[in-house]
């Protein structure tokens, strides 16, 4: 299998070259947001979207730079990197930026530094899954709910631990909680929940990452007359629920079909990954 190309703060290199310096922030603190994108037919999907993101955590993180890392400036790069790697129509991409800096806790200035990676995809549709997926709870460490919860930072150990806990329980996925026990979201994705005819996801007063395809799936539900209720969701619910299901930017939705011996209907999410593929 070829090499696989990376652009690394402009400058085109092969995947495996050595490059990040052991005083990296990234590496030493977890200084830093990521963005997973995805193209399809050559055109990045809800690059603005991305884009706003994006622009919004570097301002947050007070990572400097943030105005140049707009929409064409990720369509720019996604498709300069996917002719470097002869990707022609379909590709999943990481966008990491971190903070380009010395010092310890304390950085000596804020200037960003990224990667962008890339890997290829078969189509350019989102596929809902053919198995539903298998779920539980992850207790041990809940997410803390503050200014940085929104954001998809570098620092992501709460997950590693759910992650473990998904693997030693042979699960395909897990929920995670807040600290005040509420529902939040799962390992790689934003919650949506169907109850009683109404589509509910927690709010990001919650605490969960402000997905681009949360956004963008609460966008068509509407579309839809689907209503859409942002909340605090006591995770109870999931024994009462009609239809679960789970949303990021690459995978687009993917239902749920069990939760402890509850089992749960594709109804909803099926039509919504429909009128998703409409929307590229």
């Amino acid at each position: 299998m070829a090499k696989r190309f990376i652009n690394f703060n402009g400058e085109i290199y092969q995947e495996d070259e050595k490059l990040l310096a052991i005083d990296n922030r990234g590496y030493r603190y977890g200084d830093g947001i990521f963005e997973t994108m995805r193209m399809a037919k050559g055109k990045l999907n809800f690059a603005d979207l991305h884009a706003d993101r994006l622009q919004s955590g570097m301002k947050t993180l007070k990572i400097e730079g943030y105005s140049q890392l707009d929409a064409y400036f990720l369509k720019d790069k996604t498709e300069e990197l996917c002719k470097r790697n002869k990707i022609t129509q379909n590709a999943r991409f990481r966008l990491n930026i971190y903070r380009n800096a010395g010092g310890l806790y304390t950085p000596d200035q804020n200037k960003s530094g990224y990667s962008l990676e890339v890997s290829p995809l078969d189509s350019p549709y989102y596929d809902i899954n053919a198995k539903g997926l298998i779920l539980d709870v992850y207790e041990d460490i809940p997410k803390a709910v503050n200014r940085l919860s929104n954001l998809k930072t570098c620092n992501a150990l709460t997950y590693v631990m759910a992650g473990l806990y998904k693997k030693h329980h042979k699960l395909d996925e897990a929920f995670i909680l807040n600290q005040h026990g509420f529902l939040c979201e799962a390992i790689s994705a934003n919650v949506f929940i169907v109850y009683e005819g109404n589509l509910y996801t927690p709010a990001l007063s919650e605490g969960c990452v402000g997905g681009v395809m949360r956004q963008v799936v609460m966008q068509l539900a509407q579309k839809n007359d689907l209503k859409v209720v942002e909340a605090q969701i006591n995770p109870e619910i999931l024994n009462m629920a009609e239809e679960v299901f789970l949303t990021n930017a690459t995978k687009g939705i993917q239902w749920v079909m069990g939760f402890n011996r509850k089992r749960y209907f594709n109804e909803v999410s099926r039509f919504l990954v429909e009128k998703l593929n409409q929307e590229i």
